[in-house]
């Protein structure tokens, strides 16, 4: 990921991002990783992750440094007349407008879907939102741990001892983000063909029960629900976690050719064809004396030796450890997978092309600190501006506490 501005593959689309917390936003940095403009458009009290911290770097917490870099802010109060004005300038130069307000919210301002689709035909408008606006639940608020617990996640997560558990990362957040980038990618493409842009709604509700493969596809066909199995796998044998000598080791087998090879290459061939473990379906069956076998020899080496060894054969493995340590490794610092600009570090996008790279051009941007530039580039004049800001409409650089 280059440090200079360089033509990404989103050059030139236009985002005017209305999200906070953090699928929006998750949704808008990969856009704006790739070479959009990205406009954020705060409330007056900014995006509340500005306040999830410690840490914080000049005010502005980790969580919403993490997901807001490459893009411009400015502050507007859209519960105004005057700051929906503002905002109806800012969409006749747009591509994408992106919202996570709760459904209905922009019918009631008096700017729905429909008064968009009559005014912007080429806007793609995408919405992120709990549970959708109808249903049962439509309108209801979605937060990504209720939602793990709503959708079988946190039931299918744990073990016997530890019962149900939260997912430690925002998964539902994250992957709503990446679909709505998916379908906003997918709007753009049709509008290639059709000219017209359209309406679309990536939910955390959906999100969580597409992702939860293969607990669904095991579902329809046996009619149980999983049980707790830790950190196997209910379809694969092995596929845990196995202590080492000095620490822990993850592997993984997909079939019953590697898991041959790795008996071989852990000087157990007998395992292989043992009828126990032949097969994927018996290992599943006897996981627990599998387990027994494999991290007895496990126990006789140390984890980082072992899984350079494991993976120099061509068989899954890697160490237990943390985030620290990942950062730091020797992988990430070759594939340039942590950027840094100024005082700002963070992880590079994973998307990687050979021509459009993406790029670090902008730093997490301060509450409205590009109120100015941006409506400037809309036309308005440093007067129209002062205007703005005396009645409130958009924000200086302080936010509303």
């Amino acid at each position: 990921m280059t440090s200079e501005a360089a033509g990404g593959a989103m050059t030139g689309l236009r985002v005017i991002d209305l999200t906070r917390v953090l699928g929006g936003p998750y949704c808008t940095q990969v856009l704006a990783d790739h070479g959009a403009d990205v406009i954020k458009v705060e409330p007056p009290a900014g995006d509340e992750v500005r306040e999830w911290g410690p840490p914080f770097h000049d005010g502005d917490a980790a969580y919403f440094i993490g997901i807001n870099r490459n893009k411009r802010s400015i502050g507007l109060d859209l519960a105004s007349p005057g700051g929906r004005e503002v905002l109806m300038t800012l969409l006749e130069g747009a591509d994408v407008l992106i919202e996570n307000f709760k459904p209905g919210t922009l019918d009631k301002w008096g700017i729905g879907n429909d008064v968009l689709r009559e005014k912007f035909p080429r806007l793609i408008h995408c919405r992120i939102s709990g549970f959708g606006g109808d249903g049962p639940r439509g309108g209801n608020p979605g937060y990504d741990a209720i939602i793990q617990a709503m959708t079988g996640m946190i039931a299918a997560t744990g073990s016997p001892e530890s019962g149900p558990m939260r997912i430690g990362v925002p998964l539902v957040d994250i992957s709503t983000g990446l679909f709505a980038t998916v379908g906003i990618l997918m709007a753009l493409a049709e509008r290639q063909r059709s000219g017209l842009g359209q309406f679309l709604e990536t939910t955390l509700y959906e999100t969580g029960l597409a992702i939860m493969h293969p607990h669904t596809a095991n579902y329809f066909l046996h009619g149980k629900p999983p049980s707790l199995t830790g950190n196997e796998h209910p379809n694969l044998s092995p596929y845990a976690i196995f202590a080492t000598r000095d620490g822990k080791i993850f592997t993984g087998v997909g079939n019953d050719g590697t898991f041959r090879k790795l008996c071989k290459e852990i000087g157990k061939p007998d395992l292989g064809t043992d009828p126990r473990f032949a097969r994927n379906r018996d290992r599943v069956i006897n996981r627990a004396e599998l387990r027994v076998e494999l991290e007895s020899v496990f126990r006789e080496h140390d984890t980082e030796p072992l899984c350079d060894r494991l993976l120099s054969a061509g068989l899954p493995a890697g160490p237990v450890q943390s985030i620290d340590k990942a950062l730091e490794n020797a992988h990430t610092a070759h594939r340039g997978d942590v950027i840094t600009k100024d005082w700002y570090k963070g992880v590079a996008s994973p998307i990687r092309f050979d021509r459009s790279k993406a790029s670090l051009r902008g730093t997490p941007p301060k509450f409205s600190q590009h109120a100015e530039e941006v409506l400037t580039e809309f036309g308005y004049s440093k007067a129209d501006i002062d205007g703005l800001v005396a009645k409130g409409v958009v924000s200086g650089p302080e936010r509303k506490r």
